[in-house]
């Protein structure tokens, strides 16, 4: 039996209706699993914390490993399915919980997990700017064009920016729609992200960071001097860190969106 008929056949004894407004789109690619699992690299006591796991198709791939899983799962009904499908598996732990509102371990820990499209920029936001502790690394299967971005330096947009300051991001491989049950109506892509032992600027920095980007980002395709030029002394902090005002702010690296904090800092 292939994976694909063993979930399909476990929805329907248990008269499962999926609801794909919370992203529910199972993965049932035995090839795209193993990609999600050897690029997280884990290994046996590691502590796994998977966001999203449905009835835990990833989940199962997770437990081989001998990791310890912590499961945030928002949809309680999942819940006894989930525990079904991994056979009760004693190195899993299940909490019933908003991923977006979840507190992250303090220890050591890896993120892996098969996420909603529409929750991407808000999870790792809250990920990297609202928990204590950013985990050593990421492993997401999430919608192709959004890991694309992320990865593009040259054609950078504010998750590029956001993960570039707390991680190296690296794309693994594509995942087309017909690898999900039910298929969504894009492809995907397995990115992972090796989190840097800190972050490039301080807690300061980082938010101003975020600041200038919201403002440089707003107006996409204007030059920094119709968006950034408009802050008060915009233009001559720009000057200061040597960066063109005719530049478009998708064209910044991120130390220079850091050196621009700095220079609104100063």
């Amino acid at each position: 039996m292939t994976l694909r008929e063993e979930v399909t056949e476990f929805l329907q004894l248990h008269r499962l209706r999926l609801n794909t407004d919370l992203g529910q789109h199972f993965l049932v690619d035995e090839d795209a699993l193993e990609h999600i699992v050897e690029s997280a690299k884990i290994t046996p006591g590691e502590n796994v914390v998977e966001i999203g796991p449905g009835i835990g198709v990833l989940t199962r791939e997770l437990l081989t490993t001998e990791a310890n899983v912590t499961a945030i799962e928002l949809d309680a009904r999942l819940i006894p399915l989930l525990k079904e499908f991994t056979h009760e598996n004693s190195s899993l732990t299940i909490i019933n919980q908003n991923a977006l509102h979840a507190t992250l371990p303090d220890h050591p820990y890896k993120i892996v997990a098969n996420i909603p499209y529409h929750i991407t920029s808000p999870l790792l936001r809250h990920i990297f700017l609202e928990s204590s502790r950013p985990p050593q690394s990421l492993t997401l299967l999430i919608q192709k064009e959004v890991a694309e971005t992320i990865c593009d330096r040259e054609n950078a947009g504010i998750l590029t920016v956001l993960v570039g300051l707390f991680g190296e991001a690296t794309l693994v491989c594509k995942v087309p729609a017909s690898s999900f049950l039910p298929p969504p109506k894009v492809d995907s892509a397995v990115l992972h992200i090796e989190c840097f032992a800190k972050p490039k600027a301080d807690h300061e920095t980082i938010d101003r960071v975020f600041m200038l980007t919201k403002v440089g980002f707003g107006q996409r395709r204007k030059m920094l001097r119709n968006s950034i030029g408009n802050l008060e002394g915009g233009m001559e902090k720009m000057r200061a860190v040597s960066i063109a005002p005719t530049r478009r702010p998708q064209t910044l690296s991120v130390d220079e969106w850091i050196a621009l904090a700095g220079a609104f800092r100063a």
